[in-house]
């Protein structure tokens, strides 16, 4: 890992740290690749089951650096995107600890997690119409999906800067976190805790099915992908001892 992006590792759960503060952040081509890398580190370590992303206080990440771009326009804005694209397509859990201001690519980067949690200081601000630039990598879908299209055109097209209330309010946060950035980092490790002892195998079962029954409209259809995730999961060796634990428990009592 660069200095620029800190990937920490401990029971089960890794927290990927921004940690350019004196820029706030922001994603330069280096740091997006540093980002991607990061989370390629957590998916092929098996004791990983869980992922936290935050910033070096003061902001979460003030969005891309625009200036990195160079004439290279659409080759720079992919490479930008490929960090927090990388958090939207990981196949473990992820959960933003959002302590400052998420601005534009740094929106994107929270709404790419499944969760997201705030401190007092949190602020979303869409900030693309303010810059002259149409939303990119997926932002209209993915804001749309997390608070609907009301609030989430008042957040593009208005304007809107939704702080840690509004952001709960609306759906967009989990939840608010009082106290400083450890504190926040600290919730935010207790709420991927479940995962971080979690066969892998199931977490990673689990997230998968959840997001192919999101968009299916028939109950029956999602039921068989269920049925099909659960047997095999009952075929696992965690299974197989969480079974076998119970049975000596009824023999014994």
């Amino acid at each position: 890992m660069s200095d620029e992006v800190l990937l920490d590792r401990r029971d089960g759960v890794a927290v990927i740290t921004l940690n350019v503060p004196e820029r706030r952040n922001s994603l330069t081509l280096p740091i997006a690749a540093a980002l991607a890398d990061a989370v390629t580190e957590c998916e092929q370590d098996e004791d990983v089951r869980a992922i936290v992303v935050t910033g070096q206080p003061p902001a979460f990440c003030a969005g891309a650096d625009l200036t990195a771009l160079g004439d290279a326009r659409e080759e720079g804005l992919r490479k930008i995107y490929s960090g927090f694209l990388a958090i939207a397509n990981s196949s473990l859990p992820t959960i933003a600890a959002v302590g400052g201001a998420a601005v534009g690519a740094g929106l994107n980067l929270a709404l790419a997690c499944d969760v997201r949690i705030v401190g007092p200081k949190a602020r979303f601000d869409a900030r693309f119409l303010q810059l002259g630039l149409h939303p990119g990598g997926g932002m209209t879908w993915m804001v749309q999906r997390a608070v609907g299209p009301q609030v989430a055109t008042a957040m593009t097209l208005f304007g809107q800067v939704l702080g840690a209330e509004e952001a709960v309010r609306t759906g967009l946060a989990l939840r608010a976190v009082d106290g400083d950035h450890d504190a926040l980092i600290t919730a935010a490790r207790e709420l991927a805790a479940p995962a971080g002892v979690a066969p892998r195998d199931l977490v990673v079962s689990i997230k998968r099915t959840m997001r192919a029954t999101w968009s299916m409209h028939d109950h029956g259809e999602a039921t068989e992908t269920e049925l099909a995730a659960q047997l095999e999961s009952m075929e696992s060796p965690a299974f197989a001892e969480l079974l076998a634990a119970m049975r000596a428990r009824i023999a014994k009592s």
